[in-house]
């Protein structure tokens, strides 16, 4: 039996990008409450809200970006790789809670609309836009899903406020203050639809589902065109983080071979892994006539 196990370069790292937007986020969030309650604008205010529980999860996407850096331990062995989707999944949890927040919020006000400062809005949503927008071209480029879940929050925050420029803009000609309640649903309505997006992404790889972008059938007839490779079975991947992706695999052998030539073979079937983006292989030798030790051998 023979074990392999390959590494390939890990060490994209997006906690700055991830601090910088909380920072940026944090700091806003206190001038948007602040000036919420100046303006009397329910969707100024739903989204300082809003901005308070980014500001939480970001807090947390950054401390579980650093934390999924670390090796391999004796309680998690494969490192705390996956930890990033933890803070992913607790970003979406209070995404959320903030759009149930403005729906309880800004309902009310569509039967009874009040008076809002739309000028202060209008000032309010250029801050936002330049503020969020800096934030957004710094974790856009970001490779994990915890970065593009941070990266999608604050895309959200300045679509939300073009949307209030906009509505302040028609506040302020036409009087009609009942698009303020009504921007604070389409914008909590945005942000559901997106959220529950990431979810889909995000449990398959806490589940432990195959990767999308690998074809497990094709990876399996590809492994058997190699030489002396007379089949593959109790073949799994997952992975790690969307990004690090593992395998095991069972080969059976349709010939007993020497260490040297199965030292070949297995650097034959880490070249087909690496074309497939699998950074981490366990691959088990077996005889046609062998019996799988383990209770279920798929």
């Amino acid at each position: 039996m023979s074990h392999n196990h390959s590494h390939d370069d890990y060490s994209y790292d997006g906690k700055s990008n991830i601090g910088l937007a909380f920072f940026l986020n944090l700091s806003f969030t206190v001038i948007e409450l602040i000036g919420g309650f100046l303006t009397n604008s329910i969707a100024i205010i739903s989204d300082a809200v809003h901005d308070f529980g980014d500001s939480l999860s970001l807090a947390l996407a950054w401390y579980f970006q650093k934390l999924s850096k670390k090796g391999s331990t004796e309680h998690y062995s494969y490192g705390y790789k996956r930890f990033s989707l933890l803070g992913a999944m607790i970003n979406c949890i209070v995404l959320v809670a903030g759009s149930i927040y403005v729906f309880s919020k800004a309902i009310p006000r569509l039967f009874a609309p009040q008076e809002t400062n739309a000028g202060g809005m209008f000032l309010l949503a250029i801050l936002g836009i330049a503020v969020n927008g800096i934030a957004v071209l710094r974790t856009r480029k970001g490779k994990s899903v915890n970065e593009r879940v941070v990266s999608l929050h604050l895309l959200e925050d300045v679509l939300g406020w073009a949307a209030v420029l906009v509505g302040s803009a028609v506040i302020h000609f036409t009087g009609w203050t009942i698009i303020d309640p009504v921007l604070s649903l389409g914008i909590a309505c945005f942000v559901l639809f997106n959220v529950f997006e990431n979810i889909r992404i995000v449990l398959p790889i806490l589940l432990q589902g195959t990767p999308t972008e690998i074809d497990r059938e094709q990876l399996i007839q590809k492994l058997k065109r190699i030489k002396n490779i007379m089949n593959v079975h109790d073949l799994h991947i997952w992975s790690l983080d969307e990004e690090y992706n593992v395998l095991t695999v069972h080969v059976i052998l349709n010939k007993a071979l020497p260490v040297e030539k199965l030292t070949e073979l297995k650097k034959q079937i880490r070249s087909v892994l690496k074309e497939e983006k699998i950074q981490h292989a366990t691959i088990e030798f077996e005889m046609p006539n062998e019996e799988c030790d383990f209770e279920e051998c798929l």
